[in-house]
């Protein structure tokens, strides 16, 4: 089984506070997002620029090898020091996000680099999504050209895009529906799904 990565290094600069930190049913959203994971999967790490942040994180670390480049350098982290053969990655601010969706796409990348959620108007969410180690060499060339887009990883990849069709009854919507400004976390609050 694959580890899973919870992104938890950013800086919430839209929220104006540290997102991760904001409540929702009784748990902030890190907290949620570690007890969902935790209950399907072995193996749980939390992304972070700093060891010490969140020290009621029941979680081991991995910290940012080269900081500042936002979920990039948690990947390559990752992949780094994981000895598993690949990484599920998740942004902690994904309130819906589902560990059962994470396991069917790690079943439906079948050997391949990546595997990840195109939504039908064509966006990606990188986010969510599984990366095998063939990807580090990508990642540190990314990183030492400025380039930390997570896209860049594609390109030239063996990458598998999953349709919300091919998730089923495991699809919603509300599964890559981030929180990352203020007018998010009100919506979130009224237990709107939406992305």
């Amino acid at each position: 089984m694959s580890a899973v990565v919870i992104l938890a290094g950013g800086k919430s600069k839209r929220m104006g506070r540290d997102k991760l930190e904001l409540f929702h049913d009784g748990h902030t959203l890190l907290e949620s997002a570690v007890s969902r994971f935790s209950k399907e999967f072995d193996e749980v790490y939390l992304s972070v620029a700093d060891a010490e942040k969140y020290p009621d994180i029941k979680a081991d670390r991995i910290v940012d090898i080269i900081p500042g480049a936002g979920p990039l350098s948690g990947l390559h982290a990752a992949l780094n020091n994981l000895p598993s053969d690949g990484v599920f990655l998740v942004a902690a601010d994904l309130p819906y996000a589902s560990p059962l969706a994470a396991k069917r796409l790690i079943e439906l990348s079948a050997g391949r680099d990546a595997c990840i959620v195109k939504l039908p108007d064509g966006r990606l969410e990188p986010l969510f999504g599984f990366y095998r180690k063939t990807l580090l060499p990508r990642c540190e060339e990314a990183l030492k050209s400025g380039n930390n887009r997570m896209t860049v990883l594609y390109e030239d990849a063996d990458v598998r895009y999953v349709g919300p069709d091919e998730l089923g009854p495991l699809w919603d919507e509300a599964l890559i529906m981030n929180v990352n400004f203020p007018e998010d976390y009100e919506k979130l609050q009224k237990g709107t799904r939406s992305t």
